[in-house]
């Protein structure tokens, strides 16, 4: 397994409750007393590299950071967990780190200010591809927080997963929210998946990125309709299964959308050519991958923190691929993932051993139920998924593995 993309230096001061809330924190002039801060990793590549990692799936990273103080705090974080890690790592001279100052007074939200550094100039002529020729699976995680990847319309990502394809290597994407007041805000976001999704096997966003690339004017409105909270639940539940069409029809073979409390939606092609062509992370699966639509509810857990569940939810996804199991299986783990990681606050401690989160998951662990309209949808109760009104499985009753 191999994650690329998207790292950086989280600090995290240690702020006290405060009387004003966030009032004179940060107005000129003003000292205010903090406790020890905290360092982690944070960005794709530390968040679902990690948690692959402790899943027990041989996992190389490729990020760049600069070889400054902040870089090398990065390298000594990931080398706790396990020195080889960095082994993928690129170091460059003459470059900064990227780094976020995490704001977190307790009982107010979050506040982040962020330097992109070197993740602004990562592209595919950064990646040492002989890394890459014995993974089943290549995963890349956040472009539009990176400018070189996506400033030039894809080109860059699309040039990246061409070379990932030839040698043969099923490619995997996720994505973030652009911010809508910066350069990244202003891409042609539609145009850039018709570019790159041609190149993507398994595209794992959140439904709220998605919807805000393919249609911003309905994303504004789910917004206003939402309260800014939950869109999915503003939506009519067929819009899943149109997005989930469109991105297969841009080129995709399997799209997965991250419905946060709802769960995790997937729909794959029909088409068994485009599946036989996904790279060596689909072998001997394509008859029963082919023509799916599923929802996977998630576990029901005390939640802590949200901090990398996406991310973990991608882990437990291609954990589950790269281990061969069911489309019912696989969706299974991811959501399973997910739901350890927010049992604690931050991205990846959270995260058990394979045979732990099995274990867990063939006791009995409740589920929750999405508290979505899914209108003509049935429940599998044997794998405990919705299945969709497309699946191929409700006219195919060929016996599926768990």
């Amino acid at each position: 397994m191999v994650v690329a993309g998207h790292i950086c230096l989280d600090v995290i001061p240690g702020l006290h409750e405060r009387r004003n809330g966030t009032r004179g924190l940060l107005e000129p002039g003003q000292l205010v007393v903090v406790g020890p801060a905290v360092m982690s990793t944070g960005g794709a590549v530390s968040n679902a590299g990690l948690a692959l990692h402790k899943l027990g799936i041989p996992t190389v990273l490729i990020g760049k950071v600069g070889n400054d103080l902040f870089g090398g705090a990065v390298l000594d974080l990931l080398r706790k967990h396990d020195p080889a890690l960095t082994d993928g790592m690129i170091v460059v001279d003459g470059e900064s780190t990227s780094y976020s100052i995490v704001i977190s007074p307790p009982g107010i939200d979050r506040m982040f200010l962020h330097c992109a550094g070197t993740n602004d100039t990562f592209g595919a002529r950064d990646v040492d591809y002989s890394r890459i020729v014995r993974a089943k699976v290549f995963h890349f995680g956040y472009p539009p927080i990176m400018r070189r990847i996506y400033s030039d319309g894809g080109r860059e990502l699309e040039q990246l997963f061409l070379s990932v394809r030839r040698i043969g290597v099923t490619t995997s994407l996720d994505m973030s929210m652009p911010d809508p007041e910066s350069e990244s805000g202003r891409v042609d976001w539609r145009a850039f998946l018709k570019r790159v999704l041609p190149h993507v096997d398994v595209f794992l966003p959140s439904f709220e990125e998605t919807l805000f690339m393919l249609d911003r004017r309905l994303f504004d409105q789910l917004r206003v309709k939402s309260g800014d909270r939950d869109m999915i639940s503003a939506a009519d539940e067929r819009l899943l299964s149109s997005i989930g069409e469109e991105l297969l029809r841009m080129g995709a073979a399997v799209v997965g959308l991250k419905l946060g409390s709802h769960g995790l939606y997937m729909r794959t092609t029909d088409d068994r050519n485009r599946l036989a062509r996904a790279g060596r992370g689909f072998t001997g699966l394509v008859d029963e991958w082919t023509g799916r639509e599923l929802l996977a509810p998630v576990f029901s857990v005390k939640v802590s923190g949200t901090t990398g569940s996406g991310d973990s939810t991608i882990a437990g996804f291609i954990a589950g691929l790269v281990k061969g199991l069911s489309p019912e299986g696989v969706l299974t783990a991811a959501v399973a993932v997910g739901a350890c990681n927010v049992e604690k606050a931050d991205a990846v401690s959270g995260v058990p051993s394979w045979t732990k989160l099995r274990r867990r998951i063939v006791k009995g662990w409740k589920r929750v139920k999405p508290g979505l309209r899914l209108s003509g949808w049935k429940w599998n109760r044997t794998h405990s998924v919705w299945v969709g009104i497309t699946d191929s499985s409700r006219t195919n009753k060929k016996e599926k593995r768990s």
